[in-house]
């Protein structure tokens, strides 16, 4: 004999109990079957909701009644030929004047009692059940209606259940003796108590009536029908990578379905743990699909971590004071009250200075185990012994559930690192002694973010999800996304990255799509279907996705921008820039960022501030790690300066040498910024601040080359106008170096603690002469390399070196 159990969603709909008929046909082929039903789709939730409202004397839940009857009646209708409907139409719109007869006395009496609240939200089980029943009676197959009612005896106090099993079993022995059918309809959930009076077994008791039956008739096998192909490592609507078991144990079921798998309603294994009666939880859509088989062990299942679940209904209660320290029975006092208000402790902590105990339980009992701790305690509470009870809400646990954690060290570690590194604050933590269950209370803003963290740490294959913010589209930004298109397989193959861009935003418009926004096509999405650019809305949307792993990029040189960072920082959101200002900022505040990146575990990641895409902050900061010490350091930090006095030879003038630099994206927007060597100052300060040294960009000397009057120009077109006035000035500088034989040569230095940048002319044996195009070229004179300096060399400026380098700095976070 099977027993089979189908849920609420696979009744849908009259199609849905269609394709519940194939299923239960195809058991039929191979023994008799028992089969237990939940209420239609829905239909549960409306009956209590209708209680509620009646008790509250609004009229709507007749609306509402009258909605569910006619669904039933039209159920009729589509699944019974119209020869078969007259009785069971009668029977239906019988318990619908029933219905309505109980809705109007909780009416009158403005009252909702926990009996009537159990008649009540029966019905949908018993309607279901009789319609179903007359269905298949309809389709010639032999079949039954059981009504639990009359078998199941059980005592139920605020969705609390205990079965009369001696009663139960023997009223199920009974009754399947003596009848006989290939099929058995049999509503779940409803019950009768001792005296005869209508109860419940809990929401989810389908489940409850299928289990009960089968260890009562000792079946080897129970179907449990759902919309989900079995138990997942987690939550599928939360987590999009999660997926079915196959094995998992009963221990493991029990610890899974109790802390929020809603798969399998947490007392059903109870009556069959014993006897060792397996459980496939399968998809009634999908009933070819192997689903999961709960068993007495889970062998099979390979992972140390089974699955990962969650509570979100709970609040935190918390009592401390001195007046616990070293009391006997303080505990017993304290867990008795609860007990005696019969409220379930979901989650305990103690610590061992017994100093306080944190409990959780479900957040509708939070406000009465309160008060009737507050009231028991209220002398110790006067007397200044221990302080009032206080409540935590907005929290929820989640769980790492496995048979095989026991035997496995630094899990705990594992999952207390990966929830860190994401900023999510872990508020008690509970593991039982069988270490069967690592349990944390977390925010309950956090919970998606925790279970996608640990999902990514102990299930995935051994891949990171990065998902990034881009700001700054133009130049840079577009080399940068269309970089990340085409190393898309080659991240994710050869260095197990999956690199996500959820949002982007350029001066005007930003975009965002938490799916990841497709880069084929970037460009018409942000213009298309973008909202008005707001550097405050960026970040509240960056926020408000609480995504693990995130990387906010700013491709601008904006000062504006620079100044988000810190609220990036400070909500554990890593930072990749080439963007100067920051770290050419007062040191406070660069400093600030320093220490926010590492008081909240974000990188801030600047390596093309100096050089590109080349290695040089990385490599000072290697030196420097490693106990090397920075003498001096000699640089050409300017690609664009480079350019410009690499082709200048005073045969075509300056300002077109300018022009043709700015073309080719070689200098800023604003070109001032490159020739007044204000961007080489601020490069040479961050190598100095890199080095250890407390330095201000106005400590830095400057010999400028440039006119004042050019310098102090409040356009690009005035200032290509002052250029081309000064050309005999640039002359003279250009022929005084021919003249030596030597070479133009914006450089930057650092010695003695002291830094200055300005134009040098550069002899033909020196390091830095011969250095073509862009190139930058950094010597590091330190302890280690005194004579012959530690040389980094190569291309220091374009947008496709400088994307380069912040595509770099992205995998280096990735890798971490």
């Amino acid at each position: 004999m099977y027993i089979l159990k189908f849920g609420g969603s696979s009744l849908a709909s009259p199609d849905r109990i269609k394709l519940v008929a194939k299923t239960i046909k195809k058991h039929l082929e191979e023994d008799s079957v028992i089969s237990v039903f939940s209420a239609f789709g829905g239909v549960t939730n409306d009956l209590l909701l209708m209680a509620e409202l009646a008790a509250k004397e609004d009229l709507n839940y007749k609306e509402i009644l009258e909605r569910n009857e006619q669904r039933h009646l039209d159920a009729i209708k589509e699944l019974i030929p119209v020869t078969a409907q007259s009785s069971i139409l009668s029977n239906v719109k019988s318990q619908f004047n029933r219905l309505e007869t109980l809705y109007e006395g909780v009416y009158l009496l403005n009252e909702l009692s926990d009996k009537t609240r159990h008649v009540i939200s029966g019905f949908g089980e018993l309607l279901s059940s009789l319609i179903i029943a007359e269905y298949f009676k309809s389709i010639k197959i032999d079949s039954k209606f059981v009504d639990s009612r009359e078998l199941i005896v059980c005592k139920n106090q605020n969705e609390k259940v205990q079965v009369n099993y001696a009663k139960t079993n023997a009223n199920l022995h009974s009754f399947f003796e003596k009848n006989k059918a290939d099929l058995f309809i049999v509503p779940g959930f409803v019950a009768k108590n001792d005296l005869g009076v209508p109860s419940t077994l809990g929401r989810g008791g389908s489940d409850f009536t299928a289990a009960i039956i089968a260890g009562a008739l000792d079946v080897k096998r129970v179907f449990i029908y759902t919309d989900v192909n079995g138990m997942f490592t987690a939550n599928p609507n939360l987590v999009p990578h999660a997926y079915s078991l196959k094995d998992i144990s009963y221990e493991e079921a029990m610890e899974l379905s109790h802390f929020g798998a809603k798969v399998l309603y947490p007392p059903t294994l109870q009556p069959l743990l014993d006897k060792n009666i397996e459980i496939h939880i399968k998809n009634t859509f999908q009933p070819e699909e192997a689903g999961t088989v709960i068993s007495k062990s889970s062998k099979k299942n390979f992972r140390w971590v089974t699955g990962i679940t969650h509570i979100d209904s709970i609040k935190l209660l918390n009592i401390e004071g001195s007046g616990m320290v070293g009391i006997p029975g303080f505990s017993k006092r304290f867990f008795e009250i609860l007990f005696q208000e019969n409220i379930n402790v979901v989650l305990i902590t103690q610590a061992s200075s017994e100093h306080s105990i944190c409990i959780a339980v479900k957040a509708d009992e939070a406000e009465q185990a309160k008060e009737a701790l507050d009231e028991a305690f209220e002398m110790e509470i006067s007397l200044k012994k221990i302080k009032p009870v206080e409540i935590e809400s907005n929290v929820a646990i989640i769980a790492l559930v496995g048979d095989r954690m026991k035997s496995h060290h630094g899990l705990s570690g594992k999952m207390f690192s990966a929830l860190g590194n994401n900023n999510i604050n872990i508020r008690a933590i509970a593991q039982g002694s069988s270490e069967r269950n690592i349990s944390a209370v977390i925010s309950k803003k956090d919970v998606t973010k925790a279970l996608n963290t640990l999902h990514e740490q102990f299930f995935e294959v051994p891949s990171k999800e990065i998902n990034l913010f881009i700001t700054g589209v133009g130049n840079v930004g577009s080399k940068l996304l269309a970089q990340l298109k085409k190393q898309e397989n080659y991240l994710l193959d050869k260095l197990r990255l999956k690199i996500r861009v959820l949002g982007l935003s350029n001066s005007r418009k930003m975009l965002f799509d938490q799916d990841g926004i497709d880069l084929n096509k970037w460009g018409d999405l942000l213009k298309k279907n973008g909202e008005t650019a707001s550097k405050e809305e960026f970040f509240k949307n960056v926020k408000k996705f609480n995504l693990r792993n995130c990387i906010f990029v700013d491709n601008t040189a904006s000062p504006e921008i620079s100044g988000w960072y810190k609220h990036y920082l400070g909500n554990s959101i890593s930072v990749v820039t080439c963007n100067k200002i920051a770290c050419a900022d007062d040191f406070e505040n660069y400093q600030n960022l320093q220490d926010l990146a590492r008081e909240y575990g974000a990188s801030f990641l600047y390596e093309t501030n100096v050089g590109a895409g080349l290695p040089i902050i990385d490599t000072l900061q290697n030196l420097v790690a490693s106990g090397d010490r920075i003498n001096k350091i000699q640089a050409v930090l300017s690609g664009s300066l480079n350019f410009v006095f690499n082709n200048y030879d005073a045969s075509e003038p300056f300002y077109k040498i300018v022009e043709k630099a700015m073309e080719e994206g070689y200098t800023e927007p604003d070109p001032k910024i490159d020739l007044s060597g204000v961007d080489v100052a601020r490069k040479i300060l961050i190598l100095a601040r890199e080095s250890g040294l407390r330095l201000e960009l106005d400590d830095i000397e400057r010999d400028d080359f440039l006119s004042e009057e050019s310098l102090n120009s409040e356009s690009n077109e005035k200032f290509f106008e002052l250029l081309e006035r000064d050309e005999s000035d640039f002359k003279k500088i250009y022929e005084s170096a021919v003249s030596k034989n030597s070479e133009l040569k914006y450089v930057a230095q650092l010695e003695d603690g002291k830094a200055k940048v300005g134009l040098q002319e550069v002899g033909a044996t020196h390091p830095f002469a011969n250095l073509s195009g862009s190139d930058n070229i950094v010597l590091f004179f330190t302890d280690r390399y005194p004579e012959q300096p530690l040389i980094v060399k190569g291309a220091g400026a374009g947008a496709e070196v400088t994307a380069s380098g912040i595509f770099a700095d992205i995998i280096r976070i990735g890798k971490k």
